[in-house]
């Protein structure tokens, strides 16, 4: 098929992509031809599993290989051979790039996670959960029908009552109930976006929403993040350039990189916003795990040009799957509608559940202890990934993430296969990004970092042990 060089400065994985894309484009392997299974071609090869899975995962999202389940890979049809960095077309991400996702990203099988998304289990409100059901199973409740088309009418107006708290002024009827943040996430995507749009998100982002958008086929142009907000003369440049519509960011303990935007970068985003009539989706799933009360975008704007979306899924319980939008009258109520059409109504027992845990005397109390662990923890990760010469993007003191990168680690992603196989999920920074291009950033999830033997390894990686590069 073709040769690898293990003595050469050009990496195996990216060896092996060569490889298949010259055999691909030259008609060596036409459209629909099977290729070797990833354990097959590494042991042809001599090469470790985790490296074919890499190249292999590489192919399927620049639009070479497609997945097919308990079947294999194969050579997938294409017209005009388009690459992930360039291509706009919404079906060049379809199931591929979420197989891509899911292998790599929510692997939850390994034992040790400090590159997932959500808390240890036992740092969320599971006591308050269990009082809530078991009150819930006290009462006479209707399980017969499907629920308010917004939600819990209570839970709404508990909400309300919580973005009051952040000087966010509203109605309950400006709430609307959805499945967890994703599917508010979607439901104010397909709102807000057509085909061909060019629509601004934070780069690097959030991976499910970066995915979604390319499906409904907007144009992805990335605002670049710093560790007090975003580049804003970049921004600029590619609002004149470009004349997106809407932006999609996460101004507060943003993920992956933990950043949070300051005042100042609050009220430039509205007036930019303002003055070139774009629309702004402000995710701020992490609101609760924030220790300072800090202003929102809005707040600032009071939902004129801002769409809020929020959670707690992060610090209730993620099986719940219960958040919230926020918008002015017009847009919730078109969203309302979508909710309707996709999935009829949010369900009114989870909803019920999570007013009850909400309402439970504790919860400030879980939501302040909650806070001061994952501090402690951001400062224990901090100062140990700092020993090793880890370059943090930030140190926010608060939330889940800090993004990091060793001057000995050219590609993650390769580190996080090599940490695979001694039982640890990494954060690889290429899942962030708007190409899925090789990247040196790590995601680290605070609550995930006390084990010793993710230690030993990273001493072991950033030693020269691994090969990393």
């Amino acid at each position: 098929m073709f040769a690898l060089d293990a003595q050469s400065p050009i990496p195996l994985v990216q060896q092996i992509v060569e490889g298949f894309r010259e055999l691909i484009r030259a008609g060596v392997l036409r459209p629909g031809a099977k290729v070797p299974s990833i354990r097959q071609f590494a042991h042809a090869h001599g090469v470790s599993v985790y490296t074919v899975v890499d190249a292999y995962d590489r192919l399927v999202a620049l639009g070479y290989l497609v997945s097919r389940p308990q079947l294999g890979f194969f050579v997938r049809h294409r017209e005009d051979a388009p690459t992930l960095a360039t291509s706009g077309s919404p079906s060049q991400y379809h199931f591929d790039s979420m197989w891509y996702l899911r292998r790599v990203f929510e692997n939850r099988n390994l034992r040790l996670k400090p590159g997932c998304g959500w808390l240890p289990h036992d740092w969320l409100f599971g006591d308050g959960v269990r009082r809530s059901l078991r009150a819930l199973a006290a009462q006479e409740v209707d399980l017969g029908g499907y629920g308010e088309p917004k939600g819990y009418t209570p839970l709404r107006q508990l909400v309300r009552d919580l973005l009051a708290e952040q000087e966010i002024a509203l109605s309950r009827d400006q709430v609307l109930l959805t499945h967890g943040s994703s599917q508010a996430m979607d439901l104010v995507a397909r709102r807000l976006v057509r085909p061909g749009d060019a629509v601004l998100v934070d780069e690097p982002g959030y991976p499910n929403l970066l995915f979604s958008l390319r499906f409904l086929g907007a144009r992805l142009i990335g605002v670049p993040r710093t560790p007090w907000g975003w580049d804003l003369a970049t921004l600029e440049a590619r609002i004149a350039e470009h004349a997106p519509k809407v932006l999609f960011t996460q101004p507060r303990l943003h993920s992956p990189t933990g950043s949070v935007a300051n005042l100042a970068q609050l009220h430039r985003l509205l007036q930019l916003a303002e003055r070139h009539g774009l629309r702004i989706v402000e995710n701020d799933i992490y609101a609760d795990l924030d220790p300072e009360p800090r202003p929102s975008l809005a707040s600032l704007d009071q939902l004129q040009r801002v769409v809020y979306i929020g959670s707690f899924s992060k610090t209730v319980s993620p099986n719940l799957r219960v958040g919230f939008v926020a918008a002015h009258p017009e847009v919730l109520e078109d969203l309302a509608q979508l909710k309707m059409i996709s999935g009829l109504t949010s369900s009114e027992f989870a909803e019920r559940l999570t007013f009850g845990a909400l309402t439970d005397g504790r919860w400030r109390k879980h939501l302040r202890s909650l806070r001061q662990r994952l501090a402690a923890a951001q400062q224990a990760a901090a100062e140990r990934l700092q020993r090793l010469g880890f370059e943090l993007f930030a140190q926010p003191g608060a939330g889940m993430f800090l993004w990091a990168r060793h001057p000995a680690i050219d590609n993650a992603s390769t580190l996080a296969y090599q940490a695979a196989e001694h039982d640890i999920l990494l954060g690889p920074g290429h899942l962030f990004g708007l190409d899925l291009a090789p990247s040196p950033w790590l995601r680290f999830n605070v609550a995930f970092c006390d084990d010793e033997a993710l230690w030993s390894f990273l001493v072991s990686a950033t030693a020269g042990t691994c090969a990393v590069r």
